[in-house]
């Protein structure tokens, strides 16, 4: 059963999330020949500036 852990920045709307889980589910199901109900998608929100890019906090 692939888990595929997705980290981004928090604030991307349901929708966004949805459409995204979605095209990933279909990805790994086309590739791996699996039934899309095999597959889990994690979702990790990062408040930008705990997320760092060469030693520097993101920004909002």
């Amino acid at each position: 059963m692939p888990f595929v852990n997705i980290t981004i920045y928090e604030g991307h709307g349901k929708e966004r999330k949805d459409e995204l889980a979605r095209r990933v589910t279909d990805a790994v199901s086309e590739v791996c020949k699996l039934p899309r109900e095999a597959i889990w998608v994690v979702f990790n929100e990062v408040t930008p500036p705990d997320w760092y890019v060469a030693g520097n906090p993101g920004k909002k």
